[in-house]
């Protein structure tokens, strides 16, 4: 029997973005390589699931070779078909990214690249989740890909608590000027969005979020955000149980 893992790679930047690639060549020689992504810019999506249309799912080739498959619905879709029906076996890890852009403090609420790796942890599969601290397609994408070599190994070696997802933000910078890697939190960000009123041809309003970056309330060195930011590897624990226990005492004596 075929002891070697299944490993299933996915992104919210679609199957054509450029983290995915680099994703699949970093990650050679660890199993067998599935890639199941978004057939488009599935950015921000959140934990958004597919209900009122069908997925379907096309083959996508880079030359002669299969690269992967593409379906027409989010990233957390990508996994549960992937786990459900594409895939012959459970997959022993689940990698999400390369993600163009960080994922770091309240972001991680919005990504789609955070929620296929959580998806991965609520099927009971080790998943991680992997970001490029860079808006620019042209950035270089490998000391991102060495990084999410090197704690993919160590998952297939050690495994994951149960409930637990890496979040991996790499700054976009050449490797040998990367400080190292700094366990860290979520940052707290306090938005300063605004919504930009506009008119299209016909005189109807629409409006378009934009906005500043947002402000670290929390700017301590363990925070993600400041990590990264002072050229450093962040590495995040993440659970999706996000029960507050410490207020559950207090909430008891309003019942």
């Amino acid at each position: 029997m075929d002891q070697t893992p299944d490993i299933l790679i996915t992104n919210d930047d679609g199957i054509h973005a450029p983290g995915l690639r680099e994703i699949k060549e970093a990650l050679k020689g660890l199993g067998n390589l599935k890639v199941v992504a978004p057939d488009s810019e599935r950015s921000a999506m959140g934990h958004a699931i597919t209900m009122l249309h069908p997925l379907r799912v096309v083959e996508v080739s880079h030359g002669s070779e299969l690269f992967g498959l593409a379906i027409n619905g989010t990233p957390a879709d990508c996994v549960k078909l992937a786990v459900h029906s594409l895939l012959p076996r459970l997959p022993r890890l689940v990698v999400s990214g390369i993600n163009l852009g960080p994922n770091t403090g309240t972001n991680v609420l919005y990504s789609g690249t955070v929620s296929a790796a959580t998806e991965g942890t609520i099927l009971g599969i080790p998943s991680m989740a992997v970001s490029l601290r860079s808006f620019d397609k042209q950035s270089d994408f490998t000391p991102a890909g060495i990084y999410a070599r090197q704690f993919a190994e160590k998952i297939l070696a050690r495994g994951l608590p149960d409930g637990i997802l890496l979040n991996l933000n790499v700054p976009a910078i050449p490797k040998e000027t990367i400080k190292g890697v700094r366990l860290t939190r979520l940052a707290r960000y306090r938005y300063r969005d605004r919504y930009d009123r506009r008119q299209d041809p016909r005189g109807r309003d629409y409006f378009w979020l934009t906005g500043e970056d947002a402000e670290v309330l929390n700017p301590s060195s363990d925070a993600d955000a400041v990590a990264v930011e002072q050229g450093y590897v962040s590495l995040t624990p993440l659970c999706y149980d996000l029960t507050c226990r410490d207020f559950m005492p207090e909430l008891e004596g309003w019942i």
